[in-house]
C-alpha cells in the first residue's frame, strides 16, 4: 500500500493512484497523518470512493455528496446544511459502512434526537427534528440514485418531527400608519418600512437595491438580488427563487418619496447600497415604533404578509399577487386562503339559479 512516513516530521503520508472520469491514470498525494494506520485508513477509504464501493463509511460517502451538492446551493443555505451533517448527522452515522445501515440504526439516532435537551430542558423543535430527518434521508436518496444502494433505510423508519408554520401576523393599513408616522423622525427607517409595506418585498431584496434598480419614469424598481450576512461579511446574492426576479410597479406616492430619500444621500452612485443598514438595525427599529405606535409587535416579514392581506382585501387575484410578490400562485392560494373572501354562498345561489330555469 502506497504509505510512507516523513522522516523530517515524522508524519505519514499517501500516494494514492486512481483512474478519473476520463479514464486517465492520475495521482493524488494526502500528508500529515499522524500515524500509518490513519494514512492506510484514508487512503483505502479514497479508493472505495473512486470505485464507487458502497462498502465505504458513512463519512466517506458523505464526502462525495458534499461535493456534488455544495456547489448547487447558495452559500447560506449550504451553511445550514452543512451545519447539521458535521454536528447532528456524522457523529453517529460516521464510521457505520453506508451499505449496513439499517433501519435499525436510524431509529436510535431518531431517539436520540427526540431526547435531546439543552441546558433549559428544551427538546428540539418539531420543525427542526423535520429538517434533520430530511437532510439524512437526502444523502441515503443520493446513494440509491447515483450510487446504487438498493433502498433509504431513512424513509423506511418513516418521518420525525412535523413543519410547523409559524402564526401569521399583519398589520391593517391603519395600524401601519401609526406606526410609520412615529418612524419619520429617521428618515432611512421611515422610507425602509415605507419600501416594505407598500410593495411587499423581502427584507433582504430592500437591504440590497440600488439606485440603477429604481425607474421613476416607469415608476418601477427592479429586483434581481439580495442581501445576507454570512461569516461577518456582507453578501448580494442572487434573489430567493426564480421566480422572485421581478419588477415591481410602485404607487406614486412611494416614487415621490424614494426620490426623496436619493437627494438626501450626497453622493449616492448608481451601484451603492440605498439601504446601507442591517437586519438587526431594522428589528430594532421595529421595536422602537411598535411600542411607540401602541401597536402589536409583528415581524419584519409580517409586513410582507400585511401587503399581501391588503391586496387580497382589495379584491386581486391569488395569480396577480404572486406575480407583484415574487410567489407561486399555488401558495398565495394556499397560504392566505382564509383570507380571501368565501365564493361558497354565491356559488349556491347560482346553482340554484340554474336549477329553477332562471
Amino acid at each position: 500500500m502506497p504509505v510512507f512516513k516523513n522522516e523530517d516530521n515524522g508524519t505519514w503520508y499517501v500516494m494514492a493512484r486512481y483512474v478519473n472520469w476520463k479514464g486517465e491514470r492520475k495521482q493524488k498525494c494526502k500528508r500529515g497523518f499522524a500515524t500509518k494506520k490513519e494514512a492506510q485508513e484514508w487512503e483505502r477509504m479514497f479508493q472505495l470512493q473512486n470505485s464507487s464501493d458502497l462498502d465505504m463509511s458513512f463519512e466517506a460517502f458523505t464526502e462525495l455528496y458534499i461535493n456534488d451538492v455544495k456547489n448547487r446551493l447558495k452559500e447560506n443555505t449550504w451553511l445550514t446544511k452543512e451545519h447539521i451533517i458535521r454536528t447532528k448527522i456524522l457523529p453517529y452515522f460516521g464510521k457505520l459502512k453506508i451499505s449496513e445501515i439499517s433501519t435499525k440504526e436510524i431509529i436510535t439516532w431518531q431517539n436520540e434526537m427526540l431526547a435531546y435537551r439543552d441546558e433549559k430542558k428544551e427538546p428540539y423543535s418539531q420543525t427542526y427534528l423535520k429538517t434533520l430527518h430530511n437532510q439524512l434521508s437526502a444523502i441515503f436518496n443520493y446513494a440509491v440514485r447515483f450510487y446504487d444502494l438498493r433502498s433509504n433505510p431513512a424513509a423506511k423508519a418513516g418521518n420525525m418531527g412535523s413543519e410547523e408554520r409559524k402564526e401569521m401576523l399583519f398589520w391593517t393599513k391603519e395600524e401601519y400608519q401609526k406606526f410609520s408616522e412615529v418612524m419619520m423622525d429617521k428618515p432611512i427607517s421611515y422610507y425602509a418600512f415605507q419600501m416594505l409595506y407598500w410593495t411587499g418585498i423581502r427584507e433582504g431584496e430592500l437591504l440590497a437595491l440600488t439606485p440603477a434598480d429604481f425607474d421613476f419614469e416607469k415608476g418601477t424598481v427592479k429586483i434581481s438580488k439580495t442581501y445576507q450576512r454570512i461569516k461577518g461579511e456582507d453578501m448580494i446574492t442572487s434573489p430567493k427563487t426564480k421566480k422572485s426576479n421581478r419588477t415591481v410597479q410602485m404607487p406614486d406616492f412611494l416614487c415621490t418619496e424614494m426620490q426623496e430619500l436619493f437627494d438626501m444621500q450626497y453622493g449616492l452612485k448608481r451601484k451603492d447600497r440605498i439601504f446601507n443598514i442591517t437586519k438587526s438595525y431594522l428589528h430594532h427599529e421595529m421595536d422602537r415604533g411598535s411600542k411607540a405606535a401602541g401597536v402589536k409587535r409583528i415581524r419584519i416579514h409580517d409586513l410582507r404578509h400585511s401587503h399581501i392581506s391588503l391586496l387580497i382585501d382589495m379584491g386581486f387575484s391569488a395569480v396577480a399577487i404572486a406575480d407583484r410578490v415574487g410567489h407561486e400562485s399555488i401558495e398565495i392560494t394556499y397560504r392566505y386562503a382564509h383570507l380571501f373572501p368565501s365564493k361558497q354562498k354565491e356559488m349556491a345561489i347560482k346553482l340554484d339559479f340554474m336549477n329553477k330555469g332562471v
